[in-house]
Formats: structure tokens, C-alpha cells, sequence
């Protein structure tokens, strides 16, 4: 199994394009000392050469240079994507699926709910399915499901969809069960698994569990602190208001993640002002002394 970290930063980017705060100056100033990050997203693959998306973001074109490029194509128009799965259907998670209607024919794997607000709400698979044969697979809660190639054969990979805390896009009009999950891929029988959570507003026992079955585990990382908006001014909310589990803190998911045995413990969707994007910051070091990497775009795991 491959695993491409193609995208680790949370909504906007990193640094974010109006943001000024401390990690954002020094990301400018000194890239070396804070990473640049395009929107969360990783590519997984069997074989090296087919791959699934898990989200689709706003950067998915220039994303792609991140997946092995394997010789010259045998074709004129070559698409590397095998199929696009979305955890929920925020814009930073779906709008890249718009710019991928060049593919011309791409499936689409969603929950019932997430595939109701794309449909409905964002209207994204209407404006998509303009240009491009999207079609859509449901992903059912709880239950495993081998993806597909474009041209009909099997894939080796599976996959399940679960549901995580946490409430629905601010522009769905519904909030039907499964409009946010985490997915867990697994490679044949007995095979390597990867758990995939970039959204989650807390860790509850029952997917603590579940997350200890995974051999690589790339968790939501959005922010250190959960009062970490409010303190600098930029929203009234907190981090578990918004849906995300702080890393730091009672509760927080950097005690509870250090635990787990997976192989590799991975933040990812990191927020533009998470201090742990600044390489030489006591965050930072407190995560990896933790035993977990602070997810970085272009970090490929073979397994």
C-alpha cells in the first residue's frame, strides 16, 4: 500500500492567503522554518500507478505532481485518479472536484448525506457533472466496499466509511447520519490498513478503538488549543465548537493518539495558526517527542 500525503493544511492553506498571525509571517519569511501546506488531502494506491483521492481539494491540480510519475503515459490524455472519495462535503474537501471534469469519466464514492449536500446544497456534482461522467458509488456506514478502476477491474483496496463526531457543512440543510466520517482503507485480506480522520470533534472509546486497528493513522490536527481562534482574536468559537478536537489540553487528542500502536501516528488538516507548523516551536517538538509526525505535503508511506 501507498500512501501520498498530498495536502496537510486545513481550510485556506498555509499560509493562508489573509493571514498575518505568527506562523503565517513565518512561513513567508522563512519557508524553511514552517513548511508551506496546500489543503488536506493524501492519494492512496496498491500498485504505485492507480490511485485514489481521498478528498478533492481547491489545490488538486497542482497536488497531483506529488504522485510518482512512472515513465511517460501511453496515452494522450492520461488521468492517474482511479475515483475520488470525499469524508464530508466542505468546500476545502470537494470543490477540487470541479477541477478534475477534465478527467471525463471519474467516480465519485460518498455516504447517502454527503452525497445529498454535493447534490443539493454546494450543487458541486451538477456544476461537475456538466463536463465530466461522474458517477456516484455509496459508501455505506460500517461496512466494507472494494474500489473499482476506471475500466472496470478491481482494485484490491477496501474501504469503509464511519461515522465521527462532529456536525455537518454550515451550508447543508440537512444533518443526516454519515455527513462526516472517517474512512479506513485496507490492501486485500490481512492486508495494511489506513485510517484516514481529518475532521473529528471528539475521540470517543468506541473510535479510539477502531483508530488502534490502523497501521497508519492520519488524524485531524486542525488546531493546538481549543481556545486557540478566540485568543488571537479571529472567531468566537472554539475548536471543539468547530468541530475539531484540540491536539493539547484535557481531553486533547495528543495524549490519546500517543497511545495507539499503529505504526504511523500522523496529524494532518492543520490549521494555518496551529503552532505546530512552525519547525523549531515547543508544539512542535512536544508532538514528535509523542512519537507522532506532523503531517507534511509530499510524505509518501509504503507499507
Amino acid at each position: 500500500m501507498h500512501v501520498v500525503l498530498i495536502g496537510t493544511a486545513a481550510g485556506g492553506g498555509f499560509p493562508q492567503w489573509n493571514c498575518w498571525c505568527e506562523c503565517c509571517r513565518v512561513a513567508r519569511s522563512d519557508p524553511g522554518a514552517a513548511l508551506p501546506r496546500r489543503q488536506s488531502s493524501i492519494a492512496i494506491s496498491c500498485d504505485g500507478r492507480r490511485w485514489f483521492l481521498l478528498n478533492a481539494s481547491p489545490d488538486v491540480r497542482e497536488q497531483l505532481s506529488w504522485l510518482p510519475p512512472n515513465g511517460a503515459p501511453r496515452t494522450l490524455r492520461h488521468v492517474p485518479v482511479e475515483g475520488v472519495l470525499v469524508t464530508d462535503a466542505e468546500l476545502d474537501h470537494s470543490l477540487g472536484i470541479v477541477l478534475l471534469r477534465e478527467a471525463a469519466h471519474l467516480p465519485l464514492y460518498a455516504t447517502a448525506a454527503v452525497q445529498r449536500v454535493l447534490e443539493c446544497d454546494s450543487r458541486i456534482l451538477p456544476v461537475a457533472r456538466a463536463f465530466a461522467d461522474m458517477p456516484l458509488i455509496q459508501l455505506p456506514l460500517n461496512e466494507e466496499l472494494e474500489l473499482g478502476y476506471r475500466e472496470g477491474g478491481k482494485s484490491g483496496l477496501m474501504v469503509e466509511a464511519f461515522a465521527v463526531p462532529g456536525g455537518p457543512a454550515r451550508f447543508a440543510t440537512s444533518a443526516d447520519e454519515g455527513h462526516t466520517v472517517g474512512l479506513r482503507l485496507r490492501e486485500g485480506n490481512g492486508g495494511a490498513v489506513c485510517a484516514f480522520v481529518p475532521g473529528c470533534g471528539d475521540l470517543t472509546p468506541l473510535l479510539v478503538d477502531r483508530l488502534a486497528q490502523a497501521d497508519v493513522l492520519l488524524f485531524d490536527g486542525t488546531f493546538w488549543r481549543d481556545d486557540e481562534l478566540v485568543a488571537l482574536g479571529i472567531s468566537s468559537r472554539t475548536a471543539r465548537e468547530m468541530d475539531h478536537v484540540p491536539i493539547a489540553g484535557p481531553g486533547g487528542s495528543l495524549e490519546r493518539i500517543a497511545r495507539l500502536p499503529c505504526r504511523h501516528r500522523i496529524y494532518t488538516h492543520i490549521n494555518n495558526t496551529n503552532p505546530i507548523l512552525l519547525e523549531r516551536s515547543p508544539e512542535h517538538a512536544a508532538v514528535v517527542q509523542a512519537g507522532i509526525t506532523v503531517g507534511y505535503d509530499g510524505l509518501h508511506i509504503t507499507m
